[in-house]
């Protein structure tokens, strides 16, 4: 059975899922001024090989998919 999962666009941060995670989508050099103090807010960040606490390589999230 697949999960269901409701994504929206989000006027903070570029996409909140389920009402409850934010990610903000952008380059290596993206940070958190945008979703600062938001709980369960994370960076999917493009050219980066390792994440790190709650910046995500942006290619390790199309093993998702």
């Amino acid at each position: 059975m697949l999960a269901s999962h409701r994504i929206k666009y989000s006027k903070i941060g570029d996409y909140l899922i389920d009402e409850t995670y934010l990610f903000e989508i952008g380059g290596k050099n993206k940070d958190f001024s945008q979703i600062t103090n938001r709980k369960n807010s994370y960076l999917a960040i493009d050219d980066i090989e390792l994440g790190s606490e709650r910046k995500i390589p942006l290619w390790l999230l199309g093993f998702l998919y």
